[in-house]
């Protein structure tokens, strides 16, 4: 099937938009792919859906391959099933809700667990219907705060979400199996590179969480990895807490002066200089204990502190410290914080007073006081006073002072052992390309979903549910796939298999040029015809460059001597074949 150019809804632009962030934002827009419609939000013109359409298919092919069955469901959907599970509040701004003109509650979903159970609750009752996977290809919707990346962060996505039903946890595994091996299939034959890591499995709940993620420097999520396997983003990474030790013969806690010390710097460099360790090594950032004061907005729109006690060599990441405290929203304390908690002396907050142990109610603060999984019983640390200008030396935890628990939201370095022994890790950046959750029985409970077993015993049913990013896959593989010129877009994905171009004002070039087209048509290969009469051919091969079909051939001058040229768009190599044999050479 061929597509002349000539009468195409096709327009390509010369310029690049004011708002592209990424060279997959600026040659989608430019090569007229996608149109912006408002932040984060792009209309779809014809050669965007050819691509997207490519890749569904690839999916739709392994989810048949997996046993999965293709739904489809509203994008606009009643809130009451979001209420009964929770997500409704805990998706929070994030979820787009609206009324009708009757004051009934909707949302656009941004996902569809709910709906999908109530769907199986509605047309299944026993376990011998049961293995289950049904999916569908849907667009979704969330308020992002900041869309950016065109397609890569946006408001509109299409996802292809699945989702697997079982009467037992074992029967859930092998479903989990399934999809999680489809997924592979799917990137490799994407050729997408990817790591598949362990992950937080947010508000989607459920036990296990996995995320493939495509490793690139551009993108948004960190994940660590070690020579022994180990694969996580830092989210669900779980910090290797030191033994406890013994306080018995640690001297007792001391308060020293420490005038205008108010960062771990200053104040490294004053114990150093004013008070250096009896045993002759240099006081470092690792020796203190550097306490964060975080404010968490419930879902209810409480403001809550928390402080946070973390050896001073560590920051905290902000994206693990979301994931600890969900789902609530964390920000760092304001001023205003301070100034309703005068107990908090900023630059020398410490867990400890001069009234004795910090625990609760009991806290020199009345704040909650949470500790990094390194600050163990026996470990001695330098920290605020809770005076100005004065910290305390020798401060011992489980001697001195308590917590009201452990929270992992300190920064993930290189080098920090992996927790399951096999070395230490390394930080690299990736995008999420796909997510697959084990969810047990989170949704089934909630929504009753349930089938008589083989002893006529009513039990609830485990679910799982695996994630694609469509629209997001498209992006990356803009991403990966262009150069200074344009798109180059891999074969299996690319909107057309050949691009056929006419050059010059002959009569015998134009003949050549359908003969080609129709001996390429002939053997099954999609074919976009450049037959515009009036363009220049600089024009034609830009336009060719820009919107990316990997094979290009050339009719022009050559016909005199019975040849084309064959425009390899990938190596930029250029050969001259016979007229009569140009779909033998593409294959």
């Amino acid at each position: 099937m061929s597509t002349r150019l000539s009468s195409y809804f096709l327009r390509t632009l010369r310029e690049d938009p004011s708002d592209a962030e990424v060279a997959s934002h600026r040659l989608l827009v430019r090569a007229g792919y996608i149109r912006r419609q408002a932040p984060g939000i792009f209309a779809w013109l014809p050669l965007g859906l050819r691509v997207k359409a490519r890749i569904e298919a690839i999916i739709r092919e392994e989810m048949a391959a997996a046993g999965a069955f293709e739904v489809h469901f509203p994008a606009l959907l009643p809130k009451e099933p979001y209420e009964v599970t929770g997500r409704y509040e805990e998706y929070g701004p994030g979820m787009f809700r609206l009324s009708d003109r009757k004051d009934a509650g909707y949302v656009l979903a941004p996902t569809h667990e709910e709906v999908f159970t109530l769907l199986v609750k509605d047309l299944y009752s026993s376990y011998k219907d049961l293995p289950l996977t049904i999916f569908q290809i849907q667009d979704k919707y969330r308020d992002e705060a900041r869309p950016r990346a065109g397609l890569l962060r946006g408001r509109e996505f299409t996802m292809k979400d699945a989702y697997s039903f079982d009467s037992s946890d074992e029967g859930l595994d092998a479903s989990y199996q399934a999809q999680r091996d489809a997924y592979e299939r799917i990137f490799t034959r994407l050729g997408l590179e990817y790591v598949i890591v362990q992950a937080d499995a947010g508000a989607m709940g459920g036990s296990k969480s996995e995320e493939f993620l495509h490793p690139t420097p551009v993108g948004e999520d960190t994940f660590v990895r070690s020579p022994g396997g180990y694969a996580a983003n830092v989210e669900a990474f779980t910090t290797v807490a030191p033994e406890p030790r013994s306080f018995e013969h640690l001297t007792p806690a001391e308060v020293l002066d420490t005038p205008d010390t108010p960062t771990i710097q200053t104040l490294v460099d004053r114990a150093n200089e004013a008070h250096p360790r009896p045993d002759g090594r240099a006081w470092t950032a690792a020796d203190t204990l550097k306490n964060v004061v975080l404010a968490l907005v419930h879902l209810d729109g409480r403001r809550e502190l928390v402080v946070v006690g973390l050896p001073g060599d560590r920051e905290v990441d902000m994206k693990r410290a979301e994931v600890a405290f969900a789902p609530a929203e964390v920000e760092p304390a304001t001023e205003e914080d301070f100034a309703k908690h005068p107990g908090l002396v900023k630059g020398y907050i410490g867990p400890w007073s001069a009234a004795g142990p910090v625990l609760g109610e009991e806290s020199s603060t009345g704040i909650r006081y949470l500790t990094d999984p390194r600050v163990v019983s026996g470990s001695g640390w330098i920290t605020g006073a809770n005076e100005h200008g004065r910290h305390v030396f020798g401060l011992v935890a489980g001697r001195d002072f308590t917590s009201d628990g452990t929270v992992e939201v300190a920064e993930v370095k290189a080098g920090d052992p992996a927790p399951d022994g096999s070395g230490p890790v390394e930080l690299a950046r990736g995008m999420e390309i796909g997510h697959v959750f084990q969810l047990g029985r989170k949704y089934a409970d909630a929504l009753g979903l349930k089938v008589l077993d083989e002893n006529g015993k009513l039990v609830t049913v485990t679910m799982g549910s695996y994630g694609i990013g469509v629209t997001r896959i498209l992006a990356i593989i803009a991403e990966l796939n262009n150069d200074d010129k344009g798109l180059i877009w891999p074969k299996t994905v690319a909107p057309f298999d050949v691009h056929v171009i006419a050059t010059g004002k002959e009569e015998s070039i134009w003949t050549a040029a359908e003969d080609v087209v129709a001996q390429l048509e002939a053997a099954g290969l999609d074919v976009l015809f450049d037959d515009r009469p009036k363009v220049s051919p600089g024009v034609k091969f830009g336009d060719a460059e820009l919107i990316g079909v990997p094979t290009i051939v050339i009719v022009g001058r050559g016909v005199a001597d019975g040849v084309v040229e064959l425009w390899d768009r990938a190596t930029g190599e250029r050969t001259s074949i016979p007229l009569d044999q140009v779909a033998a050479a593409i294959g």
